[in-house]
């Protein structure tokens, strides 16, 4: 049986390493990247004094109130995240801890990433003007859409793009203007046939949007419960699956006629 003394020094022996195990830990790079709210785009706007919709070959009008791209801001891929980022980054609402890969690809230079989302932006607004323009029964060869946001990539304000060209073209159908003179704001991919799909970091893009005025956001229904979980007070979620289905929600959200779907 070891004495006392004997089992204390077998435990600061032991100590030692764990202890420079904490501390290297505490300042090594971890396969992690920190993500907050980012900027929001007013798509009925203009954006670095361009317009970010311009329509040809159709009507348009003047338009009310403002349609809110929203994004999320990370740590780049090059950026060393140590333990103590994590750890400040896990309890503070504000932030998100992800895994750098979920981010950006692994192996990806910051050039290749910047391709990449430059890549998904353009697809996302091509798919974006054909879901309004199948929306409103429009033409593709008649009406010519032109859609410029700078230093934003990725596919998620396909939704907010389709919204924002159905609004300049037709409203609700009826001449009325969909935002109804609100901030509104939202998240979403969308496919040519008018389908919304989920795009991730919901909690801190409601935040980005209440910070920049925003009083409702739309959300993809798949991800109604992550919208919820960090909402920001003053905040209403509308869930949408498809480009017709946000168009009747703020219609009837306009009108005070309808339901308007909650999460």
């Amino acid at each position: 049986m070891l004495s006392r003394l004997t089992r204390l020094q077998a435990v600061a022996v032991c100590a030692v390493p764990v202890v420079a195990l904490l501390a290297t830990a505490a300042f090594a790079p971890l396969p992690f990247a920190v993500a907050q709210p980012g900027m929001t785009a007013n798509v009925l706007g203009e954006n670095k004094g361009d317009p970010v919709i311009t329509v040809s070959g159709a009507p348009t009008r003047p338009t009310s109130g403002q349609l809110r791209m929203t994004t999320i801001e990370a740590t780049g891929p090059d950026t060393e995240v140590a333990l103590g980022d994590v750890l400040d980054s896990w309890f503070r609402t504000d932030r998100a801890v992800m895994p750098r890969d979920a981010v950006y690809p692994s192996g990806d230079t910051v050039e290749e990433i910047e391709q990449h989302n430059t890549r998904q932006m353009k697809e996302s607004q091509d798919l974006a003007t054909q879901a309004a323009l199948n929306h409103l029964k429009l033409d593709p060869d008649d009406v010519k859409v032109t859609l410029k946001l700078a230093d934003v990539g990725g596919p998620s304000a396909g939704l907010l793009f389709s919204l924002g060209i159905v609004d300049k073209l037709d409203g609700d159908g009826a001449g009325g203007d969909l935002t109804g003179g609100r901030t509104i704001a939202g998240t979403g991919t969308i496919d040519a046939a008018g389908r919304v799909g989920a795009v991730g970091g919901v909690a801190l893009k409601t935040q980005a949007a209440r910070r920049d005025g925003a009083t409702v956001f739309l959300v993809p229904k798949a991800e109604c419960s992550d919208a919820k979980s960090e909402l920001p007070k003053g905040l209403r979620l509308i869930p949408v699956t498809t480009l017709k289905g946000a168009v009747d929600a703020l219609t009837a959200l306009e009108s005070g006629k309808g339901s308007v779907p909650s999460c």
